[in-house]
């Protein structure tokens, strides 16, 4: 659902995520037409870097509470 947000309504995306500010860019980004479509990329990277920090910080806590992931 949230890259489907990144590629129709990026600034909504960036305030899914937690980065309010980011989104009040991204939204200015969008009043063009020309700046929608690196508003939409910038999204979706800044979506894949979510995912990829959540996925280190579960890693993380596993490990630190002993359980040991291969």
């Amino acid at each position: 659902m949230r890259l489907i947000l990144a590629i129709f309504l990026p600034f909504i995306s960036f305030f899914t995520i937690g980065r309010p500010l980011a989104g009040i860019v991204c939204l200015f980004l969008q009043f063009t037409l020309i700046g929608w479509t690196p508003a939409a990329i910038w999204a979706v990277f800044a979506l894949g870097q979510y995912k990829t920090d959540k996925k280190i910080e579960k890693t993380l806590t596993q490990n630190k509470n002993g359980h040991f992931v291969n």
